[in-house]
């Protein structure tokens, strides 16, 4: 019987790296495992990983995922797993049990929506979902319930709107929504305290809730990203003096007055910035 020669397999290589990479680190029990770039389409191609419960750190950047296997979750020393840059369409709610997962990184991948039930991760600090094809109508009811995150990471999405239950996210440090449809912001995002970086460039926004004034965004350490909104006059004018100067002109009665005779008004909306079927993560 004739046989196809190893090296006329496409990706052979990168496919006997990968098993390589997988055999050298169970014998020594590494507990972090770099799998970045090995042309890997499915787990089947990684004979035995999902026995090696020992691993804290498992990276899968630069493949060709696009699924992931409920079994995953087995890894329950996972401590960090990044699957960015993946072809990723759906995932297992599963991953929301891992009990040590810390840091999730889903950016670059082809996810329309979350599975219900995925905001019940009990230590997640920090979620990428950077570049995916993501809205506010296809996040889980408990998306907003994870009370230990301190970063999320939502820019190059389809969010026209963010929900009021972003409020409940009281340990958010870090909110990305840049590059977006965002509409509106609510004025939730005045209650989240301990946020010290907001950026919404590249969105539709025309001007800001009143209480975004309560945030502490001056500091040293603080970002606030603002550019390539179409803004309303005053607030275009106090952002080419600083950010600085803009809060605290949110923060007057002159600002809140202001507002609300813009919402009353019932303003045009900006188109969209951006054709998004043209998105490298709509093509299938």
């Amino acid at each position: 019987m004739n046989q196809t020669p190893v090296s006329c397999i496409p990706n052979a290589s990168k496919m006997s790296k990968a098993k390589k990479v997988l055999e050298e680190a169970r014998e020594i029990k590494n507990p972090e495992l770099d799998l970045t770039d090995k042309g890997i389409s499915t787990f089947e191609e990684m004979p035995g990983l999902l026995n090696m419960t020992y691993i804290t750190r498992l990276t899968l950047t630069h493949n060709k995922l696009k699924t992931v296997p409920p079994g995953l979750a087995n890894l329950t020393n996972l401590e960090i797993l990044t699957l960015a840059n993946n072809n990723l369409e759906d995932l297992p709610l599963s991953l929301s049990s891992m009990p040590k997962l810390r840091i999730l990184n889903l950016s670059f991948n082809k996810l329309y929506g979350l599975p219900r039930g995925f905001g019940a991760f009990p230590v997640l600090e920090v979620l990428d979902l950077t570049y995916n094809n993501l809205n506010e109508k296809n996040l889980p009811g408990n998306f907003f319930m994870m009370e230990t995150l301190r970063a999320l990471y939502l820019g190059d999405n389809d969010f026209e709107y963010l929900s009021p239950e972003i409020k409940n996210l009281k340990n958010l440090q870090i909110l990305v929504l840049r590059e977006n449809d965002l509409i509106e912001l609510p004025k939730e995002i005045g209650e989240l305290s301990r946020l010290r970086e907001l950026n919404v460039q590249g969105n539709r926004l025309t001007i800001l809730p009143p209480e975004i004034g309560n945030l502490d965004m001056i500091t040293s350490k603080s970002v606030f990203r603002f550019d390539g909104n179409e803004w309303v006059t005053p607030i275009a004018d106090q952002l080419q003096v600083g950010v600085g100067h803009l809060m605290d002109y949110i923060r007057t009665e002159t600002y809140r007055i202001l507002y609300g005779r813009y919402l009353t008004n019932k303003p045009e909306i900006p188109p969209p910035c951006v054709d998004k079927a043209k998105k490298i993560s709509r093509i299938r």
